[in-house]
């Protein structure tokens, strides 16, 4: 089904009964539910030639009329900065983003961005989903470093899109997290939704939640602290920062989840943001259907505190050596 333009879709038996939302996204894989909502409400998914709400429960033989609108004019410019490319074809370039890197201009936000200088490396790169996004597929937070896969035309990013959805892309992230984390390894199952009080803020207490699980094993132990590695088994905004203070075990420098009064007493008078790293993405490649993988080198802010707690006289660490080995 295309992803722009106009076209129709006819309601069947086995569709009837679904909600309007749902219907239409089950036949536009790269679009997602909250873009489609906001056609629906303006207007441009009709059924039967009337505005439904997306809620909506449709009939077999209604005929849903859907309009997405092309691309809007990209309001980002190219700025002339380093990007930290991993690997680059002509369909996806792969990038080590740096801390502090902010993915996507916003209002009052339009340069200094990952997209910006995305733009300038690579000018031809087009937009999908009503919107120019400059091939971003998944977004890190301004502080999280790491593997980004970006695609750089749109079969590339129709592709990767639906990896995503469909879960199929393997993420590891590493985290240094306040506290001693005494299990070896385990998981994470709770929901995730917006804050019930603050709306910049994730919650496990949600009135609309979605599931969300985070498997984890520890890399190295000190006395105050805890290296972990983290699978990513859904990929919910947030979801590691919200779930490691869920497990009161919050990410060192996390000023809005509770990694920040803590570390900032305990473990180092500076940690200059929250301590997480999107370290390896694994998934298959959009052109060739090979599996392929990347890994970005810890960045050099988090090695700084991981000596230093190494180096602390009092520590007391537990090591594995062959885990040690994998990201030094």
């Amino acid at each position: 089904m295309p992803y722009k333009g106009v076209f129709t879709i006819f309601v069947n038996e086995h569709e009837s009964g679904r909600r309007l939302d749902i219907i239409i996204t089950s036949h536009i894989s790269n679009c997602s539910r909250s873009f489609l909502t906001i056609l629906i409400r303006k207007g441009k998914i009709l059924v039967q030639g009337e505005v439904k709400k997306p809620g909506y429960l449709v009939k077999t033989g209604d005929n849903i009329s859907v309009n997405i609108p092309p691309p809007e004019p990209v309001l980002a410019e190219p700025e002339p900065h380093n990007i930290d490319i991993l690997y680059e074809d002509k369909h996806i370039i792969v990038i080590n983003k740096e801390p502090g890197l902010v993915v996507h201009p916003a209002p009052g936000h339009l340069k200094g961005t990952l997209v910006n200088r995305l733009l300038y490396h690579c000018p031809e790169l087009e937009g999908i989903g009503g919107k120019l996004r400059s091939g971003i597929v998944h977004r890190l937070d301004k502080d999280t470093s790491g593997t980004m896969v970006v695609a750089k035309n749109d079969a590339a990013h129709i592709n990767l899109a639906a990896q995503f959805k469909s879960r199929k892309i393997k993420k590891l992230y590493l985290a240094l997290v306040y506290g001693v984390v005494k299990s070896a390894s385990g998981s994470i199952l709770l929901p995730i939704g917006r804050h019930p009080s603050d709306r910049k803020k994730m919650s496990t207490v949600s009135r609309k939640s979605r599931s969300a699980r985070t498997f984890w094993k520890v890399i190295e132990r000190f006395n105050r602290a805890t290296f972990l590695e983290l699978d990513l088994k859904t990929g919910r905004t947030h979801q590691i920062r919200v779930h490691c203070t869920a497990i009161k075990h919050p990410i060192v420098g996390d000023l809005v989840y509770g990694g920040g009064k803590k570390t900032a007493k305990n473990l180092s008078a500076s940690v200059p943001r929250q301590m997480l790293h999107a370290w390896r993405l694994e998934f298959v490649h959009p052109l060739t259907e090979e599996a392929i993988s990347f890994e970005s080198p810890v960045p050099p802010d988090m090695e700084k505190l991981i000596e230093t707690l190494r180096n602390n006289a009092q520590s007391e660490t537990e090591v594995d050596p062959k885990s040690r080995t994998i990201f030094f």
